[in-house]
């Protein structure tokens, strides 16, 4: 799995305390802008955040380039709305050479059943090729591609919807692929935007697991894990 920050919203935390001092202000933008200081940005998104002012945050946004993850996680990836989503395509990129396919850490680690895997993902591909070589569309053939293929995303959030996606994909409980691309784009944001995602993570970071009963009884480590990131 590869995931990069390709692009931001530049400074994007002086947009987001920008829109929140606006809400508050009578004077005009430009002015607004001239007299907000770096100083003044913590403080006041410190601020804001803790009074739950979620709604400037979606004035900054994040364009994320990832590769290498199947399309178990793509599928997962999409159910989160607000976002925008560019994905390679299984209709007009057809797999002449034989698709990569994440092969789960469960399965890698039992040599029987990472040959049973490998026997059938062999036989898939040989099955889809002599479909395409006698002249079934891509489009057609792909069904034949498991989960397990690997794809290409292009994913833009908000500043809040990404807040939303750590806490709930950052979870122990969050399927294994989609929470280390979760944890991987937290560890990309940190840096740009320090303020707003200081805390960000899974639930349990700030208050009571949201599990309740499914809770992966692990609080103290994720916390711990989460603080040192």
């Amino acid at each position: 799995m590869k995931v990069a920050l390709l692009q931001h919203t530049p400074e994007p935390e002086q947009t987001i305390a920008l829109a929140a001092r606006l809400c508050y202000s009578h004077i005009d933008i430009e002015a607004l802008k001239e007299r907000i200081s770096g100083a003044d940005i913590k403080t006041f998104l410190d601020k804001i955040m803790s009074l739950g002012h979620q709604s400037v945050l979606e004035h900054a946004s994040f364009t994320f380039g990832v590769e290498g993850i199947s399309r178990v996680t793509s599928h997962q990836l999409v159910r989160h709305r607000v976002a925008s989503y560019s994905q390679q395509s299984q209709r007009y990129v057809s797999h002449k050479e034989r698709f990569a396919v994440v092969t789960p850490p469960s399965i890698a680690a039992n040599p029987e059943f990472a040959e049973r895997f490998e026997a059938q993902v062999a036989a898939l591909h040989a099955a889809y090729g002599a479909l395409v070589e006698a002249g079934v569309p891509a489009e057609d053939a792909r069904y034949l591609l498991p989960n397990a293929t690997e794809t290409k995303v292009l994913v833009t959030m908000n500043a809040r919807e990404l807040l939303h996606f750590f806490a709930v994909r950052c979870c122990e409980r969050a399927q294994w692929e989609i929470r280390a691309m979760a944890v991987e784009m937290l560890r990309l944001v940190r840096p740009v935007a320090p303020t707003v995602f200081r805390n960000a993570g899974p639930g349990c970071l700030g208050g009571p697991c949201p599990e309740g009963a499914m809770c992966c009884g692990k609080m103290a480590e994720v916390r711990d894990f989460f603080q040192a990131m």
